[in-house]
């Protein structure tokens, strides 16, 4: 499986790293830190065979996209088992989730994740998963007593695999662009 994930820069992953901390020392669930998964927002997930196609095709039209703004502003679950940061969705991130899947739908047998197509994608910062209801409790309750709404900046892009977790490409966005809607 791929991803093609935003990274920020290091204030706002600085913060999410330490509820990611938290959370696990809390909850006891070190299942982010053991695997090594940074701060980031997964805006693709897809199967393909050709990892060079997307590479040429992600490098083309990532060399265009601005850095961006970012407002996390809430805590979410997904299936009692994940814990996250929403961010705002606006129209930076809007527009990169329809840029990247428009890019690599082009790709022949792609299988491109339901969950991340545009209009059905959640935007989601992972704090932890794999979570048992015990562990989803602790780890609530530890977020819930040190968030806040913040903002961050999307600076880098990147096309990973997971299983482990590896990035295989990143991109860094000029930081000379920023997205001003």
């Amino acid at each position: 499986m791929y991803l093609v994930s935003l990274y920020f820069d290091d204030k706002a992953s600085r913060k999410i790293q330490g509820f990611i901390n938290k959370v696990a020392i809390k909850s006891g669930n070190n299942f982010m830190i053991d695997r090594k998964v940074p701060p980031h927002i997964t805006i693709a997930s897809f199967q393909a065979a050709e990892e060079n196609k997307i590479i040429e095709i992600l490098d083309k039209r990532i060399k265009d996209i601005e850095i961006g703004i970012i407002n996390w502003g809430s805590i979410g679950l997904f299936k009692s088992s994940v814990i996250f940061l929403a961010p705002i969705l606006n129209e930076y991130l809007h527009n990169l989730s329809v840029s990247i899947y428009e890019s690599i739908s082009l790709v022949e047998n792609i299988c491109i994740s339901k969950y991340y197509m545009p209009f059905q994608w959640m935007p989601h910062t992972t704090i932890a998963k794999k979570l048992t209801r015990e562990e989803l409790m602790a780890a609530f309750q530890e977020l819930e007593k040190n968030f806040t709404i913040f903002s961050g900046m999307v600076t880098r892009i990147a096309l990973s695999k997971t299983n482990p977790y590896e990035d295989i490409t990143v991109w860094e966005l000029d930081n000379k662009k920023i997205f001003s809607s």
